[in-house]
């Protein structure tokens, strides 16, 4: 009894330790969603899962959780780490390059799921306040869950991938407002004469005072501490200010009445717009598996799996419709958004489930006195089930994807293949983006014969109904080279984006026509050296001929002759021609 009082919490401290050091490589080994994975194992240790059979099995009690204290500790924890990550992600830079679809589609999906949500709930008899909260808490999405899936399915960086992370990024602004309006409806009860909504507006504008002040002054503090103390250089003290950050701001939003989870917010924040945001994401990087899984498995803890029991049937429904709600929303914003039917389906079963953050904020309401507690726990054991079943809606919905752009590569190459084989003594385009659009305008103002390949069967299916002679594929494939009979080819052309293609396919085409001219478009010098070693006759660094053009028109504007300046031009690009051939000729 003395060592729990000198070290309180030691044994859940030590357990979820133990859990997490098997289950994070477990998750990882057996490819399960590691947020659906903690959130199993919560549930099955917590209270209301083994911790029920502690007392009658005295030995289960060093295995499970069966007392509330311990548990609420770690989840403050949890929440206030996972908010300071949130925050963090959140950079005026990234919102900025992505502002369309952040603050249309994002702000969008938000309203209208939270009306659609809250309506929905109205109509079932809720009162308007508990149905404004679940509402707007409900339109949020796991980003944890979802960025996770995406990551596993190498479609971060796919215009689907892109798309959700911009939702994803709107709907984590939306928790300082909703955050802010619990506290104000939880403390518009006191006076039954003063209007709830009078007293929730004064609430928020004392709020947003509040966090402007501490926004503004921690801003300046924050940045001087990591500057002074950053030329140190030493971990730990880097370390000790990221944690003094994020507790010393989230006490000051404690003291000024507001939650210290959006204290931790604003800490993330913070950091996110100093030149030392990434020096913290580095030192957090180690910790936030296990700080996301002490989250998580805490949520786990919390959900009262025997209301499943009760009303199986009811739960299930409600599930149903939160998912199907959100998905019709989500699709529609997608399809709006440019997306295929077929995508955007997808994107609307990938963000259909409830978000991590709908625990925070409806523990915050619950104690707010804004939702009774039965109520409570049935939401988040619907959020809790919704990101159970994400994993599976998202490979269902990823597996139709796959199949409609397969599906339509096929019909788009079957299409092609009898004109390809007259394709004959042609230039071949390989990519058509905007360099190989341009070039392809050029020649056909001259009247050269050309045919071009491109891997996006969207922008292929559009040109080739305008009678252009762009054909879907992939030019490092040999076999589709021979198709066109390439080998006769007066020069082939690659002017792909991206360097790995471009080297792999220079390599192919060197490999099967030697003798064909090849014209390659590279990123810079380096990636030109590789090209030419690779076979490409002649390659053409962007950055060179664009700093070339600019310095002859800057020479003819400082008075230079053109054919002065014409002549200082071809030098600078023979000296840098001569430059990417050194490798060769060394080797």
């Amino acid at each position: 009894m003395q060592e729990q009082h000198a070290f309180p919490f030691l044994r859940e401290i030590l357990l979820f330790l133990i859990l997490s050091g098997i289950l994070i490589p477990l998750l990882q080994r057996l490819r399960i969603n590691q947020v659906v994975g903690f959130l199993a194992v919560g549930a099955l240790v917590g209270p209301f899962g083994l911790g029920l059979l502690a007392d009658g099995v005295p030995w289960l009690a060093f295995l499970t959780f069966p007392r509330g204290e311990g548990i609420s500790m770690l989840a403050e924890v949890g929440v206030l780490f996972l908010m300071f990550m949130i925050g963090l992600e959140l950079s005026a830079a990234r919102l900025w390059a992505m502002r369309r679809w952040v603050f249309g589609a994002g702000t969008a999906q938000v309203v209208a799921s939270a009306a659609l949500i809250g309506g929905a709930l109205l109509l079932l008899g809720m009162e308007t306040r508990s149905a404004v909260i679940l509402g707007l808490v409900l339109s949020l999405s796991s980003t944890a869950v979802v960025m996770q899936l995406l990551a596993q399915q190498q479609a971060t960086g796919t215009p689907l991938g892109q798309a959700a992370f911009a939702i994803l990024m709107a709907q984590d602004l939306a928790v300082v407002p909703i955050l802010l309006l619990i506290g104000a409806l939880g403390g518009g009860t006191g006076n039954a004469h003063d209007s709830v909504a009078m007293l929730a507006l004064v609430t928020m504008a004392k709020a947003i005072g509040a966090i402007a002040l501490i926004y503004l002054v921690g801003g300046k503090v924050v940045h001087r501490l990591f500057r002074s103390f950053a030329e140190h250089r030493q971990p730990d003290v880097f370390m000790a200010l990221i944690l003094l950050s994020t507790f010393g701001i989230a006490a000051l939003c404690a003291q000024a009445g507001l939650s210290m989870a959006l204290g931790a917010l604003i800490a993330g924040l913070l950091l996110a717009e100093t030149e030392f945001k990434h020096e913290v994401e580095l030192m957090v990087e180690p910790f936030k598996g296990l700080l996301m899984g002490l989250f998580f498995m805490t949520v786990g803890m919390n959900i009262d799996t025997r209301l499943v029991l009760e009303a199986p049937l009811l739960l299930g429904a409600l599930v149903f419709g939160l998912v199907l709600l959100k998905a019709l929303v989500v699709t529609l914003l997608l399809r709006i958004g440019g997306q295929s039917w077929v995508r955007a389906f997808e994107g609307g079963l990938l963000l259909g489930q409830g978000g991590e953050f709908a625990f925070v904020a409806i523990g915050a309401a619950m104690a707010s006195q804004v939702l009774e507690p039965a109520l409570g726990a049935r939401v988040m054991l619907v959020v809790g089930l919704s990101l159970f079943i994400t994993p599976v809606l998202a490979k269902i919905g990823h597996a139709l994807g796959e199949r409609h752009e397969t599906r339509t590569r096929e019909l788009v190459a079957s299409g092609d293949q009898s004109e390809l084989a007259s394709a004959r003594g042609r230039i071949i385009i390989a990519g058509f983006g905007r360099v190989g659009q341009q070039l392809a305008k050029l020649l056909g103002e001259q009247h050269i014969p050309f045919v071009a390949f491109e891997c996006d069967a969207k922008l292929v299916s559009k040109l080739h109904a305008e009678g252009k002679p762009v054909y879907f594929g992939n030019a490092s494939r040999p076999e589709l080279l021979r198709h066109v009979h390439a080998g006769e080819a007066p020069a082939i052309v690659l002017t792909m984006d991206h360097p790995a293609s471009a080297l792999q396919a220079v390599r192919g085409i060197r490999r099967e026509f030697p003798h064909v001219p090849l014209f390659v478009r590279s990123r810079d010098e380096k990636h030109a050296r590789a090209l030419r070693l690779a076979g490409a006759s002649v390659v053409v660094p962007e950055t060179l001929e664009a700093s070339l053009q600019l310095s002859a028109f800057v020479l003819e504007a400082m008075g230079l002759d053109e054919r002065q300046v014409d002549a200082i031009v071809d030098h600078e690009r023979a000296v840098v021609t001569a430059r990417l051939l050194e490798p060769e000729a060394k080797a």
